[in-house]
């Protein structure tokens, strides 16, 4: 299994990461996500990890809204 962490993205996902998540079975963001754009790319490279019920949890951060 791959795991991918990540934080602090603050809206933006560099084609870096984005080759990384792209193999990962799980995904998990430590928070500063900042826009919801960057939770659904998440979702496109590993599912939520809670089954049927496709319940998914983060971090929002210390970001300014």
């Amino acid at each position: 299994m791959k795991l991918a962490i990540l934080s602090d993205t603050h809206g933006l996902l560099r084609p870096q990461v984005v080759e990384h998540l792209k193999t990962a079975d799980v995904i998990l963001h430590g928070g500063d996500i900042n826009k919801q754009a960057i939770v659904d790319e998440l979702w496109q490279y590993a599912p939520p990890l809670c089954g049927p019920w496709q319940q998914r949890q983060g971090v929002g951060g210390n970001h300014s809204t």
